[in-house]
């Protein structure tokens, strides 16, 4: 029996309620650790509401540059998006929260983790699958799964125990957030019929008058600058956010199927992310041989499975890791985005002193480099299977 537990603490309802309830319930020890991977807000406020809700100890650790430099890049590199859209906010979020549990369960003596989890989502998966790679020893409480409370009942439970929260009846959503995009979810974006109302967005609310160009610099597939402004990697991603989102663009509303077997209505503001995405594929397109192009882009869709479906800490995810590195050698140059209204953001031109684009080979001008005398005996052999095949079916038709 646990008895002393680190909670994954977002100072939200279900884990503001769920640390009063584990030291009811349970009579164990809560240490609450807020991660602060880039989704704002007053981390002192949040550690006292946690403290104020019963914990023995509230811990705030500044992982912003790390969850960058760790676990965005390799998923920008690999062009990570689940089912061809969601760039994996959420989801590449909880390996790096679980890291810093871990960490702070061996400091704090714990003997198990929590997390403010349902049983019906993705994250459920991420937090404890994660935590058994890293710390096969520790036991996972998931109370959310447990106490059987509706949100409703969950906030009536914060009220009636003096549990500070900023949910309320009148505006129920539940929103995750992090320096890769926002996600929003419960009330009335349960219905999938049901247009989102404007009061759900706050990065992509159009602010911006006039269209803008910027260039994105990366090296070997890392985004390093903005219009020649060199920036630490997470600075950067707001920055970009921060402009593309005064325009209206970067946002979601798709039907996602959960790792748990349920379709879900999820909405997403991912500016930034989306963005700097288009930029790292069209950048690839420019300098990645055919081949690889071709090999990199049938193993994308699966990277971004293993992401979503908390396989970070894996094997197959590791050695995926090493190839998309390995292509990334030479995906170094510029891309220039233009954002106008209404809510566009395009790819506008690219460049790289190590690209693959030759003009003096794909012009159509008369003095090319091209050996058009080549291509006549080259066709001629690429089709010959082809035409070996053909002869012999024609002979066998009555």
């Amino acid at each position: 029996m646990a008895k002393r537990v680190v909670l994954a603490y977002s100072g939200g309802l279900d884990t503001s309620v769920a640390v009063r309830w584990l030291m009811e319930e349970t009579g164990v020890e809560v240490v609450a650790v807020a991660v602060d991977v880039g989704q704002g807000g007053d981390f002192e406020a949040i550690r006292n509401r946690a403290l104020a809700a019963g914990a023995v100890e509230a811990v705030v650790v500044d992982a912003r540059r790390e969850f960058a430099e760790d676990f965005v890049v390799p998923a920008l590199r690999a062009n990570a998006k689940y089912e061809g859209k969601y760039p994996l906010v959420s989801a590449l979020s909880r390996p790096c929260i679980v890291k810093h549990l871990v960490a702070q369960a061996r400091e704090h003596g714990a003997d198990a983790v929590s997390h403010g989890c349902t049983g019906k989502g993705n994250d459920q998966v991420r937090f404890e699958v994660s935590t058994r790679a890293l710390a096969p020893d520790l036991e996972t409480i998931a109370p959310v799964r447990t106490w059987g409370l509706t949100r409703e009942q969950s906030i009536e439970y914060a009220e009636r125990h003096n549990i500070p929260i900023t949910v309320t009846k009148s505006s129920p959503y539940s929103i995750d957030q992090n320096l890769w995009g926002r996600t929003i979810e419960c009330g009335i974006l349960e219905d999938p019929w049901e247009q989102p109302p404007e009061e759900v967005y706050e990065l992509t609310t159009p602010t911006a008058t006039e269209p803008i160009e910027m260039v994105i610099g990366f090296d070997q597939g890392v985004p390093v600058s903005i219009d020649g402004r060199s920036l630490p990697l997470d600075e950067l991603i707001g920055e970009v956010t921060r402009v593309v989102g005064s325009y209206g663009w970067g946002r979601l509303d798709m039907i996602e199927n959960r790792r748990v077997g349920i379709k879900s209505r999820e909405v997403y503001e991912c500016p930034g992310s989306l963005a700097l995405l288009m930029a790292h594929s069209d950048l690839e397109d420019l300098t990645l041989e055919r081949d690889l192009s071709h090999e990199k882009a049938r193993l994308e869709p699966r990277y971004a499975d293993l992401v979503y479906d908390g396989l970070w800490f894996s094997p197959l995810k590791e050695a995926l890791d090493a190839f998309v590195e390995r292509s990334q050698q030479f995906v170094t140059g510029e891309v220039r985005l233009r954002c106008e209204l209404p809510g566009r953001c395009l790819v506008v031109g690219r460049r790289s002193e190590v690209g693959l684009y030759d003009y003096s080979l794909a012009t159509y001008e008369a003095a090319d480099a091209f050996r058009h005398q080549d291509a006549e005996g080259f066709v001629r052999l690429w089709g010959l299977g082809v035409e070996t095949w053909a002869a012999r079916q024609s002979r066998r038709r009555p």
